[in-house]
């Protein structure tokens, strides 16, 4: 939602995603876009897509009240992505207990609601999959686990298969990327699929795994956000024959990536 240069309101976000096909959808937002969050979730209920994940605070203040009434109006269970910046602490094991402590009133909110909670990398301490992992296993929460993000993830490429291995039994979700290696440090932060190098390789360790959850794609640059979808698609279609084989077809053209 704040990365579409054709700023779309909820009903023509909702006619976007049944256009491009897709049956599930991650909510994205900021302040001003709360006011329309009921209409929103009515809409995606009416057109069949399911609302698979919202962006959620690290607190229970006013916008996550917001947000938990819609999701409780709507009878909605969802999973909510949260993340947070380091949660202070002298070592390791003090900032594991900070962070454990700001998490469990929230995950014990969503679960009243039968929702889950997936901690979300966005690099600094919080984004290491490791200590994501140490915090869950503070917490002892059942309805608590890791949605993960390869554009937040260029420091882990080299251990991937490792860091997968590790997240599997807490893996809610994987959002893909178009992986670039130092991209993060060279203006291809978040590239299309296909258009990364490592792309191939790191979907084949994926369908290694025996992962079999929701997979995400990106809308998140400032170009028209069904554009940006359509060449993830695209890409995606040109990679999954390739782990099976294939040779490949033709490159997609990319509508924003050159």
């Amino acid at each position: 939602m704040p990365f579409d240069a054709k700023k779309r309101g909820p009903a023509e976000r909702v006619e976007m995603l049944q256009k491009l096909g897709f049956k599930r959808y991650a909510y994205d937002w900021r302040t001003e876009h709360l006011p329309t969050f009921d209409e929103e979730v009515a809409l995606l209920k009416k057109a069949g897509i399911e609302l698979t994940a919202v962006w959620f605070p690290a607190n229970l203040g006013t916008d996550a009240q917001k947000l938990l009434a819609v999701l409780k109006k709507h009878d909605i269970k969802t999973q909510l992505w949260i993340t947070m910046g380091d949660p202070g602490g002298t070592d390791q094991a003090a900032k594991v207990e900070n962070a454990a402590k700001v998490l469990r009133p929230v995950a014990e909110a969503a679960a009243k609601q039968g929702c889950t909670v997936g901690l979300y990398n966005h690099g600094g301490w919080f984004g290491e999959p490791e200590n994501q992992i140490v915090v869950i296993e503070l917490l002892k929460l059942k309805n608590v686990g890791i949605v993960y993000n390869q554009h937040h993830g260029h420091d882990h490429f080299d251990r991937f298969p490792k860091l997968l291995e590790a997240m599997k039994p807490h893996l809610l979700a994987l959002n893909l990327n178009g992986s670039v290696k130092g991209g993060d440090r060279a203006g291809k932060k978040i590239v299309p699929l296909a258009g990364g190098e490592l792309d191939l390789q790191l979907l084949a360790v994926i369908a290694k795994s025996g992962y079999a959850g929701p997979i995400g794609i990106l809308g998140h640059t400032s170009d028209d956000a069904a554009e940006r979808l359509a060449d993830n698609l695209d890409g995606l279609k040109w990679l999954v024959p390739q782990l099976g084989g294939k040779e490949p077809a033709d490159k997609p053209k990319y509508r924003t990536w050159k």
